[in-house]
């Protein structure tokens, strides 16, 4: 999160310039093309976990502090929380959470869909990181132009009624036809060998 004392040394329109900031960067971060994923081995307070909101996928040890404390400071989450926390969790419990301010661990906030996955920490300290980069691991084969208009399908069509976002999904699905990615994993399927693709 934000560095309080510093902020406490700002102007007022200081603060909002610096706010701004903030959610201009977060929402790139959240626009990029391709999947992110958000390892929180320690503490994710306030702009931290607004951060981590703003990826695709959230992987927290069990030990990790998540939470949006603003209010406990007279102020509201500014860099997209009070948007993304209720789409990821659910209206009422985001308003629970950031009306107290409260403070969960990796355990609570995997049970209430905060995170994906959750993890004992170990000794280095990135339990987190490590089941991360698994993930990416796992995302790194598959074609780059279908994880690129995957994600667009789903970050677009969240946004919509159901009918809207179908036309979404078909539209984003047309962009993989005329690739030449997806003719080289219909014939790694056929010759029973790895797709090597090429973003094509």
């Amino acid at each position: 999160g934000a560095d309080l004392k510093e902020r406490a040394k700002m102007h007022s329109s200081e603060v909002s310039s610096f706010v701004s900031r903030a959610r201009a960067t977060i929402n790139e971060l959240a626009n990029l093309p391709v999947p992110t994923i958000a390892a929180i081995d320690g503490t994710a307070l306030g702009g931290g976990l607004e951060l981590a909101l703003a990826c695709d996928i959230r992987v927290a040890a069990s030990s990790a502090k998540m939470g949006l404390v603003e209010t406990k400071l007279a102020i509201i989450p500014g860099a997209g929380g009070t948007q993304r926390l209720p789409r990821t969790i659910g209206v009422s419990l985001a308003k629970e959470l950031i009306f107290s301010a409260r403070i969960v661990d990796g355990e609570e906030a995997k049970s209430i869909g905060l995170i994906s996955h959750v993890v004992k920490q170990n000794e280095a300290g990135d339990a987190a990181y490590r089941r991360a980069l698994a993930l990416a691991k796992e995302f790194l084969p598959q074609g780059p132009v279908a994880m690129r208009v995957a994600k667009l399908a789903i970050n677009q069509g969240m946004e919509v009624d159901l009918v809207t976002g179908l036309a979404i999904e078909e539209a984003c699905y047309a962009q993989t036809i005329p690739t030449k990615d997806r003719i080289e994993g219909l014939l790694a399927f056929k010759e029973k060998r790895p797709p090597r693709y090429k973003g094509e």
